[in-house]
């Protein structure tokens, strides 16, 4: 750092290291000019520069030129009017002033300098190591402005630029590379109303990821996914600014429509952001005039991004044109997805409608640009909100309101006459179609007049409630937040999805599932006709071709993989699974890996289902012998009655005065979520033991009863601490976790985090957890806590810590993966710092049920569903993780509906196929099921586990069960 008094010149200025002062003095801190004339002090990384205005640079720290100029560290965001544009390590500088430059390898502009002696002159200026962007070039046009960094400049250069001769400056531009991405210095502050001056940086080009597998057999593999092909070379991302502000976004939209001959037609506008498929000047002025007022408004369209066209931050405008496509196709928008009400199927039986549609979205992955479209369905009611409140009124009047309230809070209705689609989060009783409210414009109207005016309705309940619906906050241009609540009218509210009564009836299900849950060839035919009819719609390919898009008539075909069947391994026998992936004869014909005998248990039944189970308990002597089970008879309770009452007395007088019984079974009339509630929270918080709730219908049908009763011992068994089979898994010292979260029913705002992790080599014992947790409270101060517990466990039962430990974490969306990896897993390590000496190796793996990416198997022309083991690794899988989508389970009916599983983190060093043979092998590990399943076991435990808690107990189970799967 070099220190100066003011009434010193350059002459008495010594350069960096003694340079002679005939010299041009050279600074030594990276490289300083320091011209003779001006007072000027440049430090290490720092500039300053003269000017008749303030000049805002730093942290938001603004300083007036008249004091001596200092610098400030690494990049200056200097307004262009204002005499500079800074960049990080590199300025631009005016030539018309006395020059400080800086940086790695800095140029001043043409001042007068004597002789340099021994300087040799560079004539020609080498290629630039960052391009400069045709905008940076006109900017130095303008003002001046030489290009600094680590390129040098044919001018006066210092720092690690060679020195270039002295002559006049002339602007120097690379050609802009589409390829790469333009983006914004975001790091300096900007005024108030100020749009964001624009820095062009060439985006490095990531290596791709080494994600694929080797392992299995090579299959083709279709696709719901579309290539979509772009023809423009970039699209332009412009900030927009209203002088005086302008508030309402409909203004805003009109007064860009004015302007179409500057703009073009081809605009995609949200009230503050323009993009276009084609480049104004870095600035245009343009005047309206604000009907209201005959005020004149200056809008300022200034360029802030250069995006090529495959850019993430295009995907929203495209799915935007999108959805202008779908509607000149005549589908109808209904929530986010767009619907066919031509081709409706009506149940008239079960009072339903089922609309046919589509679910779209455009996405960048892989392998480029895509399409993902899948079939929908929207099954509606022909009954009315207002129908269904006057059977709950006919059938229980003195409890309306409350039986009401349980019926439609939550519910989704659609209201036809505009086909969107609201959650009723609570009713308005005290007010009717009578009341009156204020419309936008300040007109007080009410809700029977606004209907007539506006959609022609007459409504004929004028006393019926109404419906409050709360819109999340949204924020529009100028800051402005919205918040408040929509009234709806019952008579015009229409209820959707699935009647729970019919639910649990069987036939009308069958007559339903027959329309909407398609096979892989109709649900390709159905793909193909839409592209069919977007390409030969003009309206459709014009809009699209506006923006250079272009969409395939073909889904995409690639090569997957099917990974090798496993083997499964019993007590005493093991067998290669079948193609089916379907073990449930074996594991009833040979014994389990180990049986916990039943000596003492409990049966309790009401005194009309005594056949039920004295039958059961017949057939459970019968079938136990070639399990491999010992049981002996049971304790029966035969009650008077089934009220909850009389189960809890009953059971907990019971395992008062009998504390040896490992078992309760309760034999139930009908679904009964009341009693089945007080059940497991007597069993699992109060009286801890294992229990057995069984539905009296279940084992009243005697052709069944034997395989029944076999089902319900094998749970019975992992209840008790049994293990039923496994699979060879070659890691040594390995742990194996599975998160999931669940929604608290009792209290909203609350969730429940169910943990579950093994805890031997086999795979067969099972260590669980669970913890609530508030809105804003992180998952993972409760994970700790679980961890640190099952860590210790572990140490028990193998008298080692694990040294490979692989988490599988449920209910993560594409928005959350950077928080579990910036967040989660840094804390995840932390535990282990808790330890000494402890540093074990983690994997940390997403999983994504939740997906729209669907599957088939190709060949001879036809698509089908895909195997069990089916693994896609490429293409369609994500530019920035370690990822792949594994079809692990069997599908008898519809769709190939893969898992998408995301590497977060990696320091076990598993490879891509060690991830996937490892995932898939946790897929055949889940006891409930005799078969593969759609996520790896320990993730389906914590996930019933986390249910069972948010459902039905409202709190932590006993730690007494933590070692067994009490909760299946």
């Amino acid at each position: 750092t070099f220190t100066i008094q003011p009434d010193r010149t350059g002459e008495d200025l010594q350069g960096g290291m003694g340079q002679p002062p005939d010299q041009p003095p050279l600074g030594r801190a990276r490289g300083l000019v320091l011209p003779k004339d001006e007072p000027l002090l440049g430090r290490g990384r720092a500039l300053g520069v003269p000017g008749e205005m303030p000049v805002q640079f730093g942290r938001g720290i603004t300083r007036s030129v008249m004091e001596l100029p200092v610098g400030i560290p690494r990049g200056v965001r200097l307004p262009i009017e204002e005499g500079g544009f800074g960049r990080a390590r590199g300025f631009l500088l005016p030539t018309l002033d006395p020059t400080v430059g800086i940086g790695r390898g800095a140029a001043v502009g043409p001042v007068s300098i004597p002789d340099i002696g021994k300087l040799e002159a560079q004539e020609k200026m080498p290629e630039l190591q960052a391009q400069v962007t045709p905008m940076v070039a006109k900017v130095s046009r303008r003002h001046g402005f030489v290009g600094v960094g680590r390129a040098a400049l044919p001018h006066m250069s210092v720092g690690r630029g060679p020195i270039g001769s002295l002559g006049p400056v002339s602007p120097i531009a690379a050609p802009l590379s589409l390829s790469s991405a333009t983006s914004i210095s975001e790091d300096a502050p900007v005024p108030p109303g100020t749009p964001p001056k624009v820095e062009v940086k060439i985006e490095t080009v990531k290596e791709p990821l080494q994600k694929m597998g080797t392992k299995g057999s090579l299959v083709s593999i279709g696709s719901n996914y579309i290539p979509i092909r772009c023809k423009n070379e970039a699209v332009f991302q412009y900030h927009v600014t209203f002088t005086p502000n302008v508030e309402s976004l409909g203004m805003r939209f009109g007064m860009m429509k004015e302007h179409r001959p500057t703009t073009g037609e081809v605009v995609a506008f949200d009230g503050s952001i323009l993009y276009l498929p084609k480049r104004l000047e870095e600035v245009v002025h343009l005047k309206a005039e604000r009907k209201t007022d005959n005020q004149e408004i200056d809008i300022k369209i200034q360029l802030t991004k250069i995006l090529p066209p495959s850019s993430d931050l295009c995907i929203p405008f495209y799915n935007v044109v999108l959805r202008r496509v779908m509607k000149f196709l005549g589908l109808k928008l209904v929530g986010r997805n767009h619907y066919d009400p031509n081709a409706v199927v009506i149940l008239g039986k079960h009072r339903l409608q089922v609309w046919p549609g589509y679910s779209t979205s455009i996405k960048h992955t892989d392998g480029g640009l895509y399409l993902i479209v899948d079939v929908s369905h929207k099954v509606l009611r022909n009954d009315s909100v207002l129908d269904v409140m006057n059977l709950i009124y006919q059938g229980s009047r003195t409890s309306f309101q409350d039986e009401c309230t349980k019926e439609f809070v939550g519910s989704i209705v659609i209201t036809r006459y505009n086909n969107r689609t609201y959650r009723i989060d609570d009713i308005e009783w005290s007010k009717s179609p009578k009341d009156t409210f204020t419309l936008a414009d300040g007109t007080v109207t009410t809700f029977v007049d606004y209907y007539r005016k506006n959609y022609g309705i007459t409504i004929k309940e004028l006393d019926q409630p109404l419906l409050i619906h709360r819109p999340k906050e949204r924020s529009k241009p100028g800051g402005k937040v919205i918040t408040g609540e929509i009234l709806l009218l019952p008579e015009l509210s229409f209820m959707t999805g699935i009647p729970e009564k019919m639910r649990k009836d069987f036939k009308a299900m069958k007559d339903l599932t027959m329309h909407i849950n398609v096979g892989a060839e109709q649900h390709t035919q159905s793909l193909k006709q839409l592209l069919h009819n977007i390409n030969s719609n003009n309206e459709g390919v014009s809009e699209l071709a506006r923006w250079g898009l272009s969409i395939s008539q073909e889904i995409l075909v690639t090569q997957g993989r099917t990974l090798p069947s496993e083997t499964i391994c019993l007590h005493s026998a093991s067998f290669v699974t079948s193609p089916s992936v379907d073990w449930s004869r074996e594991v009833v014909r040979d014994s389990s890996i180990s049986t916990v005998p039943l000596n003492c248990w409990a049966v309790f039944y009401p005194r009309r289902a005594t056949d039920q189970a004295e039958e059961l308990v017949t057939t459970f002597t019968r079938v136990a012998g070639p399990m491999g089970i010992r049981i002996e008879r049971p304790i029966r309770v035969e009650l008077r009655d089934d009220r909850t009452e009389t189960f809890i007395k009953s059971i907990h007088s019971q395992l008062s005065s009998e504390p040896r019984v490992q078992l309760v079974v309760c034999i139930m009339t009908g679904n009964r979520d009341d009693l089945y509630s007080a059940i497991k929270k007597l069993c699992c918080i109060q009286s801890p033991v294992p229990s057995q709730a069984i539905n009296v219908r279940t084992i009243s049908q005697p052709q069944k009863l034997r395989s029944i009763a076999q089902k319900i011992l094998l749970q019975i068994n992992c209840k008790l601490g049994g293990e039923l089979w496994t699979v060879n898994v070659p890691l040594k010292y390995l742990m194996v976790i599975g998160v999931d979260v669940h929604h608290d029913v009792s209290k909203k705002s609350r969730s429940v985090m169910g943990f579950v992790a093994s805890l031997n080599s086999m795979l067969t014992k099972w260590y669980s957890r669970v913890t609530f947790q508030m809105p804003h409270e992180e998952i993972i101060n409760g994970f700790r806590v679980c961890l640190l517990a099952a860590l210790q466990k572990y140490y028990e039962v193998n008298h080692a810590f694990p040294e490979k430990i692989v988490i599988y974490r449920d209910g993560v969306s594409d928005g959350q993966l950077k928080t579990v990896e910036l967040y989660e897993i840094p804390q995840v390590l932390k535990c282990f710092e808790t330890i000494p000496n402890y540093e074990p190796k983690l994997a940390f793996i997403v999983v994504q049920k939740r997906i729209s990416t669907t599957l088939y198997s190709y060949g001879s022309e036809h698509f089908g569903t895909p195997s069990p083991g089916t693994v896609l690794d490429h293409t369609v899988t994500n530019r920035d993780w370690v990822d792949f989508y594994l079809m692990a389970h069997s599908i008898r009916q519809g769709c190939g509906l893969p898992t998408h599983y995301i590497a977060v983190h990696n320091t076990a060093n598993l490879t891509p196929d060690h991830l996937q043979r490892l995932t898939f092998k946790m897929c055949h590990l889940y006891w409930n099921w005799p078969g593969t399943i759609r996520v790896p076991a320990p993730c389906k435990y914590a996930h019933k586990l986390a249910f069972l808690s948010g459902q039905y107990l409202h709190s932590e189970p006993a730690i007494q069960l933590s070692e067994k799967l009490f909760f299946l």
